[in-house]
């Protein structure tokens, strides 16, 4: 149900607001260009800075939005379970196909911490759940014993992976299966994190490239070596925005270079500036590299 390149969506602001006209072209730009999958309120689309009711909000455009063309992984994550559930318990109503939920930020649970937050949240809703590990962000991180005590329960049902070790997903594959879907948040490894049995992305880059992701993501699982070769070619060509996306705190980079494609302004929200003149020049570089602009 969620596999392939699936966009870690932006949200666009105007005059410090929700950029409601721009959100909802941004979302059909998506379903155009070869998208799988809607993943709106998560870190790129800056949700620590979203008021509680702009978070919602993004969430039901998003749903009313894709009209079932799209699955949708609503972000409800949040370092307060009761928070988490409540936003976890909107998305389900609004009718998202699931929720992206991130390991609990700045509290610092144990694993044992980590599995009652999560089952918690699954036993008082009722959509399929994909945990959000990057240690990078949250400071904690997931064993892989954690999650597949967690696949024991109901809607938990795979990993979006930002640890950037490869070896874990091999990890995860003896421990738990190949029925757990295995998604990774690092756009820049990609092509060897499916080789190893991952089945697509949470991706950033596929903002401003949705069809070379989504390319990319078709042919790295096909059983063609012509595909296969088509992958490498495609993701040599991503590689060098993969990096300009993260010179400084995203979604900064990927903002600009939206803006510089006509999608959206690079308006973000404090304590996230606007990147500096030299990071410009890199992200248009890599843009040009790319023959997006």
């Amino acid at each position: 149900m969620f596999k392939g390149s699936n966009v870690a969506l932006v949200t666009p602001f105007k005059n410090e607001k929700l950029d409601e006209e721009t959100y909802i072209k941004l979302i059909h730009f998506h379903i155009e260009n070869g998208t799988n999958g809607l993943v709106p309120a998560g870190t790129t689309g800056e949700s620590p800075t979203l008021s509680h009711r702009e978070h919602e909000k993004v969430i039901e455009l998003c749903v009313k939005e894709s009209r079932g063309k799209l699955p949708v992984f609503a972000g409800t994550g949040s370092n307060s379970t009761e928070e988490a559930i409540s936003l976890t318990a909107h998305a389900e109503k609004m009718g998202a196909d699931g929720a992206l939920i991130v390991t609990p930020y700045y509290n610092k649970p144990t694993q044992e911490g980590l599995y009652q937050h999560y089952k918690a949240i699954n036993d008082k809703c009722g959509i399929p759940i994909i945990i959000y590990n990057i240690p990078g962000r949250s400071v904690i991180d997931m064993s892989v014993d954690t999650m597949a005590k967690l696949y024991e329960l109901k809607n938990i049902i795979g990993v979006k992976d930002a640890t950037g070790d490869l070896d874990r997903v091999d990890q995860t594959l003896k421990k738990i299966g190949r029925d757990f879907i295995q998604l990774t948040g690092n756009d820049d490894n990609a092509l060897e994190f499916n080789k190893r049995g991952g089945v697509g992305a949470i991706s950033v880059t596929a903002n401003i490239a949705p069809k070379l992701c989504s390319d990319f993501q078709k042919f790295s699982k096909s059983e063609k070596d012509d595909e296969n070769k088509e992958a490498v070619k495609i993701d040599k060509t991503l590689q060098p925005i993969h990096h300009a996306m993260f010179v400084e705190s995203n979604p900064s980079p990927v903002k600009y270079a939206a803006k510089l494609l006509n999608l959206c302004e690079d308006d973000v929200r404090l304590p996230l500036v606007k990147i500096t003149e030299s990071t410009k020049e890199i992200v248009k570089k890599a843009l040009q590299s790319a023959k997006l602009i």
